[in-house]
Order: C-alpha cells, then sequence, then structure tokens
C-alpha cells in the first residue's frame, strides 16, 4: 500500500483466499485492506496514538439514513455524553479531496452534529470546526487532541 502522511504505525495483516486483511481495533475484526480502509486504519491509529483519543469512544463505518438513502460514515469520535466530537470523511489517496467531498460530509453532518470534521485521503488532510450559532465553519491547521 501506498505511504500516508500519517506517522508510522504497526498494523496487523494477514493473508486469505489471495486477500490481505488489516486488523481494526475498533471493530475488532480483520477487514479487507482496500485503499480506503488503509486512509481509514491510519486516521484511527492517529487518533489514538497521537491525539490521545480513548479507542471506546471511537466508532467505525456504521450506517445512517439521508433522505431515505441507507449512507456509511467513515470514523465517528464521541463525546462522553454520546453527542459527536469529530465526523472524518475517509478516501483512497487516488481520490482528489474537492467540493463533492465536503458535500459529502457536509450532507452527514447535518444529522449528526459533529464539532469538528476532518476529510481526508492519506495525503492531504483537511480540519474544520463548526460554529452552528453562525451557521459558519473555520478551517482548522489540525483537530484537538483528546481532553476530558
Amino acid at each position: 500500500m501506498k505511504s500516508l502522511r500519517f506517522p508510522a504505525f504497526d498494523f496487523r495483516f494477514k493473508s486469505s483466499e489471495n486477500k490481505v486483511y488489516i486488523f481494526d481495533v475498533v471493530r475488532k475484526k480483520f477487514v479487507v485492506l482496500q485503499p480506503e480502509e488503509w486512509v481509514r486504519q491510519h486516521v484511527v491509529q492517529y487518533l489514538i496514538n497521537n491525539k490521545k483519543y480513548p479507542l471506546s469512544l471511537i466508532n467505525v463505518e456504521k450506517q445512517l439514513t439521508i433522505n431515505d438513502i441507507k449512507k456509511r460514515y467513515d470514523v465517528v469520535v464521541f463525546n462522553s455524553d454520546g453527542t459527536i466530537h469529530l465526523l472524518v470523511e475517509c478516501k483512497a489517496p487516488s481520490v482528489v479531496i474537492n467540493q463533492n467531498v465536503f458535500d459529502q460530509i457536509a450532507q452527514y453532518n447535518i444529522q449528526l452534529n459533529a464539532t469538528f470534521l476532518m476529510v481526508t485521503n492519506g495525503l492531504e488532510h483537511f480540519y474544520c470546526k463548526m460554529d452552528y450559532n453562525k451557521e459558519k465553519y473555520a478551517f482548522l491547521p489540525a483537530i484537538p487532541d483528546f481532553s476530558r
């Protein structure tokens, strides 16, 4: 897999039926290693190891329904009260981060109301903080570290 702009992490891999799998610590199972999954697993490790978010507050690939259409978000980090702290949209490294990607995460966030948004293809990372009172968002240089 392609090298990404994240710190180096130790991953567990296995091969089966001519496919490579990577262990997802959130879902507690091996999943097929696709380019987007490679990015998603880096994001999860970055949140846990570098930003110090507890594994227990992280959720991966859960379904939500928007306008009667079933969608899946990539990564969500919850606050201890159950509200959503961070919503992450992951794309494969070959996917250009453009307005369509921002529109996708914005559509998901209408339902989820996250405080922070992150969009990444593993090579480029964009971070935003939402201001729902002013109906605006501000780009940030990084997402904040975990704080209780």
